[in-house]
């Protein structure tokens, strides 16, 4: 479990066009679209990497490569230095790609909680340009305040740990669903449900309790922020606007 963790967030952000899904023309169509197509890319891009890594590379200069950077070893073995510099130039383009992503999609997710009463109305209202920038602003603050809190790889056991957390109640959500809703008109439908969600719980339960066990700095914090959240859910639910119910 420990060593999954980077693979776990390398693969993170493939739900976030969901958040983005009221922007978006035909979300029915098009959002299921994005998520297939984008899927299947990054996996196809995952599999060349790891080949080229393999092919490149023996199984020592993998392991031992320095500062855990595969890819630059690679790409300097190869191309010699000229590599190393068109790699680092990639990754930066991939990393900025990315947190543009993250903040375009993760401002949304504290706009809809407001909308539902369940976060600060501050974060509501777009401003002239169709932009929640409050929205932008407070996920800046928090995203700042967890990069004081520790080393890179310690927060990054955290957030691999709760993201797990958050797919799973996801998934489990579509089980309840389908099964108190069964009439419900959807866009696409879990593939041979219900052994695949049921699957991914069993294997997603097996990757937090060994986070926990053989790594707890970090993931307890992780998990004890989780379970904070669920008393003020529901302080928010019972609190919110009574105009917001209707």
């Amino acid at each position: 479990a420990a060593a999954m963790v980077g693979s776990v967030f390398s693969s993170v952000a493939w739900e976030n066009v969901t958040f983005v899904s009221g922007e978006i023309v035909n979300p029915q169509r098009n959002v299921v679209r994005a998520l297939v197509i984008g899927t299947s890319l990054v996996m196809l891009l995952y599999i060349s990497c790891n080949y080229i890594y393999l092919a490149a590379l023996n199984r020592e200069e993998i392991a031992f490569a320095a500062n855990d950077r595969v890819a630059i070893a690679a790409a300097e073995k190869i191309l010699g230095h000229s590599g190393t510099v068109a790699m680092a130039i990639l990754v930066m383009i991939s990393t900025f790609g990315c947190v543009n992503g993250l903040a375009l999609s993760g401002a949304r997710v504290f706009q809809t909680m407001a909308k539902d009463g369940l976060f600060l109305k501050q974060a509501i209202p777009n401003n002239k340009y169709d932009v929640p920038a409050r929205s932008l602003w407070l996920q800046g603050i928090w995203a700042s305040l967890l990069c004081l809190s520790g080393q890179y790889g310690n927060l990054l056991d955290m957030i691999s740990f709760v993201i797990v957390i958050f797919y799973m109640i996801t998934v489990l959500g579509v089980i309840i669903q389908r099964v108190r809703r069964p009439d419900l008109e959807r866009s696409y439908k879990t593939f041979l449900f219900p052994v695949t969600p049921i699957l991914y719980l069993l294997i997603g339960t097996v990757f937090c309790v060994l986070l926990i066990i053989y790594k707890p700095q970090y993931t307890w914090p992780g998990f004890i922020l989780v379970l904070i959240g669920v008393p003020v859910y529901f302080f928010a639910r019972n609190n919110k606007p009574a105009q917001l119910d209707e």
